[in-house]
């Protein structure tokens, strides 16, 4: 098989822990070589499109960009006076990690960013061995070397023994694996913020020495392949991402492998299934800075997208009609949390004018994040109305139902559970390794709260470059023990604690874990709370309701401070007397309540309780609404575990 190289073009990923800057980096490449309306003037983070995404303040979606690079470097190494590079952005979060895979099956090379402070994190770990996985050349880009904390050097040698723990572990399952090239790492020294970059490594806290990123550009040139291709072999595109467009419908997001790709070209749609269907391209689009300009064809090592082929999903293959050659799937890690969706059963469904609350119309939902998404999963349950949604993390989960509640759908949402497996016969749960960043003082805390949800400490380093007695703990952990972890950690360490973690496999099943030493308070009847029942209860601890909003039985309305629910009368009015009160019936003496996001109400939730969702609210709630029913339900459960 004889390969030629597409010099003039470059396929990268930047892949880095979260908010570690890739995405700011993007931002100060887009600028300086011009790649948005001919001039460097966008917004920041200008990658992070979605709504969430600029909440947040992370990436969610793999996106990529293009930029034509005709700075010195070009010709010295890649022998054209202009280089393409199509950069792809992919999150730092574990949870999106079929995101990441989805980026590293289009690009040749990878470009690690790691904060000059912080160093290599969970996420660092996970997306490297993602790309060691795939025998992707890695570039080192130690960021942010501005901070007036960086430890520069630390951090190149802290990184430089995880890649090589990291490469020992995959050379044992990939024998093919050159070890001595993958520690070959080229090393740039940068501050994205400031759009500067250098291989000469600048003093702690300083910026590099060149005024712009041109080391940087220099040094992907260099060291990522360019993408090469057999010329007797058919065409063979990937699809990797999905999007839509309102005039064109369904776009695919391809990777051309080999062979040539053409507007109106017949071309053969390789399924998942097997089956082989005949389609024709109808637009053909490829990406220039941050948009799609319409193109005539497409050659080997271009990443493009097509239009008119309205079912195609990810991981397929367009290929030659004659004799059609598919691509492997994308393969991603398999889901470790399940959460139940369904249709909103509340008293209060309804109420929203427009909104979205029949099944079939959540079904549908579901059914189109699949299209998309391919690291969750939708399985039925024994209601017609509820389905379990599988996924990585939590965080996916809820990002998940964030979007269809500001789509406009009603649902109710169970608490997450873990998926666990049947191994050998015994029951086993998917585990974390959790790193920890804290103060000194915050130890003993941090280690109580670990103990309790089943976490073994494996490390603990003094942090003593990073600022005065700070400490990193290593903890293995069940999953299920991270559900509602981070408010309790943010409170234990008062919001100085940075936590993060990835996935280490499973192991046999943990036993139980104590969640919340709190109980709730329920409401006993429907009505509307008022003032004078919220300040006689408020002793008794925390509510999640304002005074004068409406309540039904059933509905968890505050924390009880002790450990245990308790059914409180929150709408109970003032008797109305001919005497004079002392102090009148207001606001004033009354805490005022806690308001939950949607991740704070699914951390807070017990086993028995479901999350309501609407585009205006989000109520907590028991599954049992009925108070009588509750206590059959749980005689029934108390006399089933005895048994």
């Amino acid at each position: 098989m004889s390969t030629t190289a597409r010099n003039d073009l470059r396929n990268v990923a930047i892949v880095a822990h979260v908010d570690h800057g890739k995405t700011t980096l993007v931002d100060a490449m887009l600028r300086q070589t011009k790649a948005v309306g001919g001039h460097g003037d966008i917004e920041d983070r200008v990658m992070d499109s979605g709504d969430l995404e600029k909440e947040k303040g992370i990436t969610i979606l793999a996106k990529n960009t293009t930029v034509f690079y005709s700075g010195p470097a070009a010709g010295k190494h890649a022998g054209a006076d202009t280089v393409t590079m199509n950069i792809i952005d992919t999150p730092g979060h574990a949870d999106f990690g079929g995101e990441v895979e989805r980026g590293l099956s289009m690009v040749d090379g990878v470009v690690l960013l790691v904060d000059a402070s912080e160093g290599p994190l969970p996420q660092t770990r996970f997306v490297l061995r993602k790309a060691l996985n795939a025998s992707l050349p890695v570039i080192l880009v130690v960021n942010k070397t501005d901070r007036p904390d960086a430890r520069i050097d630390g951090v190149v040698s802290d990184t430089m023994d995880l890649l090589l723990g990291l490469a020992s572990d995959v050379a044992e399952e990939s024998p093919d694996l050159d070890l001595d090239a993958v520690l070959d790492v080229p090393v740039v020294y940068a501050s994205g913020k400031a759009g500067r970059a250098s291989t000469e490594q600048p003093a702690d806290g300083g910026l590099p020495e060149n005024e712009d990123l041109e080391p940087l550009f220099e040094t992907i040139l260099q060291h990522v392949p360019a993408p090469t291709y057999d010329d007797a072999e058919v065409l063979q595109a990937h699809v990797t991402n999905l999007d839509a467009s309102p005039f064109l419908g369904r776009l695919a997001l391809l990777r051309i492998f080999n062979g040539t790709l053409r507007k109106n070209q017949q071309v053969a749609w390789a399924r998942k299934d097997g089956s082989v269907k005949t389609v024709k391209i109808t637009e053909l689009l490829a990406t220039k800075g941050l948009e799609r300009v319409p193109a005539e064809s497409a050659g080997p090592g271009e990443i493009v997208a097509v239009a008119g082929i309205e079912d195609i999903m990810i991981g397929e293959t367009l290929t030659d009609v004659e004799n059609p050659k598919p691509l492997p799937n994308i393969v991603v890690d398999d889901p470790a949390i399940s959460m139940t969706v369904g249709i909103n059963t509340s008293p209060m469904a309804g109420r929203v004018k427009g909104a979205k609350v029949t099944a079939r119309q959540v079904k549908d939902r579901l059914d189109a994040e699949l299209v998309g998404n391919v690291s969750i999963r939708v399985l039925p349950t024994d209601r017609p109305d509820m389905w379990e949604v599988q996924g990585r993390g939590e965080l996916a989960l809820a990002i998940l139902v964030e979007q269809m509640r500001r789509e406009g759908f009603e649902l109710t949402v169970g608490k997450p559970q873990v998926v666990t497996r049947q191994i050998d016969g015994v029951l086993h749960e998917p585990m974390e390794n959790m790193t920890i960043d804290a103060p000194e003082e915050y130890m003993g805390a941090i280690t109580q709260l670990m103990a309790a949800r089943k976490g073994t400490m494996t490390t603990m380093t003094t942090m003593t470059n990073n600022g005065t007695g700070w400490i990193r703990m290593e903890f293995l952990v069940p999953a299920r023990g991270l559900i509602g972890f981070r408010t309790k950690f943010l409170t234990e360490t008062r919001g100085a604690g940075i936590a993060s973690s990835y996935a280490a496999g499973f192991e046999p099943w943990k036993g139980q874990i104590e969640y919340r030493t709190s109980g709730s308070l329920v409401a006993d009847r429907p009505g509307t709370a008022t003032p004078f029942a919220m300040i006689n209860l408020q002793e008794r601890g925390t509510f999640f309701v304002e005074p004068q909003s409406e309540v039904y039985e059933g509905q968890v309305v505050g924390e009880n401070s002790r450990n245990e629910d308790m059914e409180v009368n929150i709408t109970k009015e003032k008797k109305l007397t001919n005497m004079r009160a002392a102090s009148a019936d207001s606001f004033e003496g009354l805490t005022p309540p806690t308001k939950l996001t949607l991740e704070e109400s699914l951390e807070f939730a017990n086993d028995d309780e479901c999350v309501e969702v609407t585009p205006e609210a989000i109520r907590i709630r028991k599954v049992i609404l009925n108070s009588s029913e509750r206590m059959k339900q749980a005689r029934k459960n108390k006399a089933a575990a005895a048994a």
